[in-house]
Protein backbone atom coordinates (compact mmCIF):
# COMPACT_ATOMS: atom_id res chain seq x y z
CA UNK A 1 0.00 0.00 0.00
CA UNK A 2 1.28 3.48 -1.04
CA UNK A 3 0.50 6.91 0.21
CA UNK A 4 1.67 9.88 -1.99
CA UNK A 5 4.41 7.18 -3.31
CA UNK A 6 5.44 6.30 -0.21
CA UNK A 7 5.57 2.60 1.04
CA UNK A 8 3.82 1.75 4.30
CA UNK A 9 5.44 -1.20 5.86
CA UNK A 10 6.03 -4.24 4.44
CA UNK A 11 4.53 -3.99 1.22
CA UNK A 12 7.04 -4.10 -1.14
CA UNK A 13 8.80 -7.89 -1.81
CA UNK A 14 12.34 -8.23 -3.08
CA UNK A 15 11.60 -10.61 -5.90
CA UNK A 16 14.22 -11.87 -5.98
CA UNK A 17 16.33 -9.25 -6.06
CA UNK A 18 19.97 -8.86 -5.14
CA UNK A 19 21.33 -5.87 -6.53
CA UNK A 20 20.66 -2.05 -5.66
CA UNK A 21 18.74 0.10 -7.75
CA UNK A 22 21.02 2.30 -8.95
CA UNK A 23 18.81 4.61 -10.57
CA UNK A 24 17.73 6.96 -7.09
CA UNK A 25 21.86 7.37 -7.16
CA UNK A 26 21.81 8.87 -10.76
CA UNK A 27 19.12 10.98 -10.16
CA UNK A 28 20.57 12.81 -7.01
CA UNK A 29 24.13 13.46 -8.68
CA UNK A 30 22.65 14.40 -11.63
CA UNK A 31 19.76 17.14 -9.84
CA UNK A 32 22.76 17.96 -7.12
CA UNK A 33 25.23 18.33 -10.19
CA UNK A 34 22.94 20.67 -12.15
CA UNK A 35 21.40 22.51 -8.99
CA UNK A 36 24.74 23.40 -8.07
CA UNK A 37 25.96 25.13 -11.65
CA UNK A 38 22.71 27.02 -11.30
CA UNK A 39 23.12 27.64 -7.49
CA UNK A 40 26.50 29.13 -7.75
CA UNK A 41 26.52 31.63 -9.76
CA UNK A 42 23.05 32.72 -8.57
CA UNK A 43 24.48 32.96 -4.96
CA UNK A 44 27.78 34.78 -6.46
CA UNK A 45 25.55 37.56 -8.36
CA UNK A 46 23.29 37.75 -5.57
CA UNK A 47 26.15 37.77 -3.43
CA UNK A 48 27.91 40.94 -5.37
CA UNK A 49 24.90 42.66 -5.31
CA UNK A 50 23.90 43.16 -1.72
CA UNK A 51 27.39 44.06 -1.13
CA UNK A 52 27.38 46.80 -3.51
CA UNK A 53 23.82 48.01 -1.70
CA UNK A 54 24.53 51.47 0.09
CA UNK A 55 21.36 51.33 2.05
CA UNK A 56 21.76 49.61 4.87
CA UNK A 57 17.84 48.63 5.21
CA UNK A 58 17.82 47.62 1.90
CA UNK A 59 20.41 45.31 2.25
CA UNK A 60 19.26 43.89 5.04
CA UNK A 61 15.71 43.22 3.48
CA UNK A 62 17.68 41.83 0.70
CA UNK A 63 19.75 39.26 2.79
CA UNK A 64 16.56 38.24 4.68
CA UNK A 65 15.02 37.58 1.41
CA UNK A 66 17.99 35.27 0.12
CA UNK A 67 18.35 33.90 3.29
CA UNK A 68 14.75 32.57 4.55
CA UNK A 69 14.39 28.97 3.09
CA UNK A 70 18.00 28.48 5.21
CA UNK A 71 15.74 29.11 8.38
CA UNK A 72 12.08 27.72 7.03
CA UNK A 73 11.39 23.98 7.43
CA UNK A 74 11.65 22.45 4.07
CA UNK A 75 8.53 21.43 4.37
CA UNK A 76 6.95 24.82 4.32
CA UNK A 77 9.22 26.07 1.31
CA UNK A 78 8.12 22.79 -0.56
CA UNK A 79 4.88 23.62 0.13
CA UNK A 80 5.37 27.07 -1.24
CA UNK A 81 7.00 25.98 -4.21
CA UNK A 82 4.01 23.78 -4.62
CA UNK A 83 1.47 26.26 -4.64
CA UNK A 84 3.51 28.41 -7.50
CA UNK A 85 4.34 25.63 -9.81
CA UNK A 86 1.23 23.22 -9.69
CA UNK A 87 -0.41 22.63 -12.56
CA UNK A 88 -3.69 24.54 -11.80
CA UNK A 89 -1.05 27.54 -10.47
CA UNK A 90 0.37 30.13 -12.08
CA UNK A 91 3.58 29.55 -13.03
CA UNK A 92 2.99 25.93 -13.41
CA UNK A 93 -0.04 27.16 -15.65
CA UNK A 94 2.60 29.10 -17.63
CA UNK A 95 5.20 26.50 -18.25
CA UNK A 96 2.72 24.13 -19.02
CA UNK A 97 0.73 26.47 -21.68
CA UNK A 98 3.72 28.13 -23.38
CA UNK A 99 6.99 25.39 -22.81
CA UNK A 100 5.00 22.41 -22.36
CA UNK A 101 7.28 21.40 -19.31
CA UNK A 102 4.82 19.80 -16.06
CA UNK A 103 7.16 21.21 -13.03
CA UNK A 104 5.41 19.75 -10.02
CA UNK A 105 6.40 16.36 -9.39
CA UNK A 106 9.06 15.77 -12.52
CA UNK A 107 13.00 15.81 -12.47
CA UNK A 108 12.88 19.64 -13.07
CA UNK A 109 10.71 19.36 -9.33
CA UNK A 110 13.81 18.11 -7.74
CA UNK A 111 16.35 20.51 -9.37
CA UNK A 112 14.17 23.36 -7.85
CA UNK A 113 13.59 21.82 -4.51
CA UNK A 114 17.47 21.91 -4.83
CA UNK A 115 18.36 24.88 -5.68
CA UNK A 116 15.90 26.88 -3.39
CA UNK A 117 17.02 24.94 -0.36
CA UNK A 118 21.03 25.17 -1.64
CA UNK A 119 21.00 28.89 -2.12
CA UNK A 120 21.27 30.43 0.82
CA UNK A 121 24.40 28.66 2.34
CA UNK A 122 25.83 29.46 -1.31
CA UNK A 123 25.00 33.17 -1.00
CA UNK A 124 25.98 33.53 2.56
CA UNK A 125 29.33 32.19 1.90
CA UNK A 126 30.04 34.57 -1.11
CA UNK A 127 28.51 37.18 0.82
CA UNK A 128 31.15 36.56 3.48
CA UNK A 129 33.87 35.97 1.45
CA UNK A 130 33.46 39.51 -0.40
CA UNK A 131 32.92 41.36 2.45
CA UNK A 132 36.48 39.81 3.62
CA UNK A 133 38.14 41.63 0.84
CA UNK A 134 40.38 44.48 2.21
CA UNK A 135 38.25 47.83 0.51
CA UNK A 136 41.46 49.28 -0.28
CA UNK A 137 42.20 46.99 -3.09
CA UNK A 138 38.62 48.08 -4.37
CA UNK A 139 39.31 51.62 -3.55
CA UNK A 140 42.91 51.24 -5.70
CA UNK A 141 41.08 49.89 -8.29
CA UNK A 142 38.62 52.56 -8.42
CA UNK A 143 41.45 55.11 -8.93
CA UNK A 144 43.13 53.71 -11.57
CA UNK A 145 40.33 53.49 -13.40
CA UNK A 146 38.86 49.91 -13.24
CA UNK A 147 34.81 49.49 -13.85
CA UNK A 148 32.54 47.83 -11.47
CA UNK A 149 32.63 44.61 -13.63
CA UNK A 150 36.50 44.38 -13.77
CA UNK A 151 36.71 45.18 -10.51
CA UNK A 152 34.59 42.24 -9.46
CA UNK A 153 36.18 39.69 -11.76
CA UNK A 154 39.75 41.06 -11.03
CA UNK A 155 39.57 42.12 -7.14
CA UNK A 156 36.66 40.85 -5.51
CA UNK A 157 36.20 37.58 -7.46
CA UNK A 158 39.98 36.81 -7.02
CA UNK A 159 40.17 37.08 -3.37
CA UNK A 160 37.32 35.36 -2.33
CA UNK A 161 37.36 32.68 -4.80
CA UNK A 162 38.16 30.02 -1.48
CA UNK A 163 35.31 31.27 0.54
CA UNK A 164 32.77 30.89 -2.44
CA UNK A 165 34.40 27.33 -3.54
CA UNK A 166 33.71 26.46 0.33
CA UNK A 167 29.96 27.46 -0.55
CA UNK A 168 30.02 25.39 -3.49
CA UNK A 169 30.55 22.47 -0.81
CA UNK A 170 27.94 23.27 1.46
CA UNK A 171 25.66 24.21 -1.34
CA UNK A 172 26.13 20.77 -3.56
CA UNK A 173 25.91 18.63 -0.34
CA UNK A 174 22.74 20.40 0.70
CA UNK A 175 21.20 20.04 -2.86
CA UNK A 176 22.38 15.95 -2.42
CA UNK A 177 20.62 15.75 0.74
CA UNK A 178 17.51 17.77 -0.04
CA UNK A 179 14.36 15.57 1.32
CA UNK A 180 11.53 17.99 2.92
CA UNK A 181 11.22 20.20 -0.22
CA UNK A 182 11.36 17.56 -2.90
CA UNK A 183 8.78 15.27 -1.03
CA UNK A 184 6.28 18.12 -1.11
CA UNK A 185 6.91 19.50 -4.70
CA UNK A 186 8.08 16.35 -6.74
CA UNK A 187 6.70 13.63 -4.82
CA UNK A 188 8.47 10.03 -4.30
CA UNK A 189 7.43 8.39 -8.06
CA UNK A 190 10.16 5.15 -8.27
CA UNK A 191 12.88 5.88 -11.08
CA UNK A 192 11.80 9.94 -11.57
CA UNK A 193 11.69 11.60 -8.42
CA UNK A 194 13.27 9.62 -6.40
CA UNK A 195 16.43 10.58 -4.56
CA UNK A 196 18.70 9.07 -2.43
CA UNK A 197 17.31 10.49 0.69
CA UNK A 198 13.72 9.46 -0.63
CA UNK A 199 15.07 6.09 -1.57
CA UNK A 200 16.70 5.81 2.07
CA UNK A 201 13.34 6.61 3.26
CA UNK A 202 11.75 4.27 1.34
CA UNK A 203 13.37 1.19 2.26
CA UNK A 204 12.76 2.04 5.90
CA UNK A 205 9.63 2.68 5.72
CA UNK A 206 9.51 -0.83 3.57
CA UNK A 207 11.44 -2.34 6.46
CA UNK A 208 14.15 -3.24 4.00
CA UNK A 209 17.13 -2.06 6.01
CA UNK A 210 19.75 -3.78 3.80
CA UNK A 211 18.95 -1.76 1.21
CA UNK A 212 18.75 1.31 3.16
CA UNK A 213 21.78 1.38 4.54
CA UNK A 214 23.49 0.46 1.28
CA UNK A 215 21.80 4.18 -0.28
CA UNK A 216 22.89 5.84 2.46
CA UNK A 217 26.55 4.46 2.26
CA UNK A 218 25.91 5.43 -1.17
CA UNK A 219 25.10 9.25 -0.12
CA UNK A 220 27.95 9.33 2.42
CA UNK A 221 31.15 8.31 -0.01
CA UNK A 222 29.47 11.12 -2.91
CA UNK A 223 29.15 13.48 -0.58
CA UNK A 224 32.26 12.94 1.10
CA UNK A 225 34.21 12.86 -2.25
CA UNK A 226 32.80 15.72 -2.89
CA UNK A 227 34.10 17.48 0.08
CA UNK A 228 37.82 16.09 -0.85
CA UNK A 229 37.49 17.43 -4.12
CA UNK A 230 36.63 21.16 -3.94
CA UNK A 231 38.29 21.63 -0.69
CA UNK A 232 41.36 20.41 -2.67
CA UNK A 233 39.98 23.12 -5.75
CA UNK A 234 39.86 25.36 -2.76
CA UNK A 235 43.19 25.13 -1.43
CA UNK A 236 44.82 25.28 -4.98
CA UNK A 237 42.50 28.51 -5.73
CA UNK A 238 43.85 29.74 -2.21
CA UNK A 239 47.73 28.94 -3.07
CA UNK A 240 47.59 30.41 -6.57
CA UNK A 241 46.18 33.83 -5.73
CA UNK A 242 48.35 34.59 -2.45
CA UNK A 243 51.05 33.21 -4.83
Amino acid sequence: MRIMGFPLGKSRRKEGRDKLDWTPVWISVRTAGVSILITFFLGILAAWMVVSIRSERVRMVCDGIFTLPLVLPPTVMGFFLLYLFGVKRPLGRFFLEYFQVKIAFSWQATVLAAVVMSFPLMYRSARSAFEQVDPNLTAAARTLGMGEWVIFRKVLLANAMPGILGGGVLAFARGLGEFGATAMIAGNIAGRTRTLPMAVYSEVAAGNMEEACGYAGVMVAISFGAILLMNGAAWQAGRRWRG
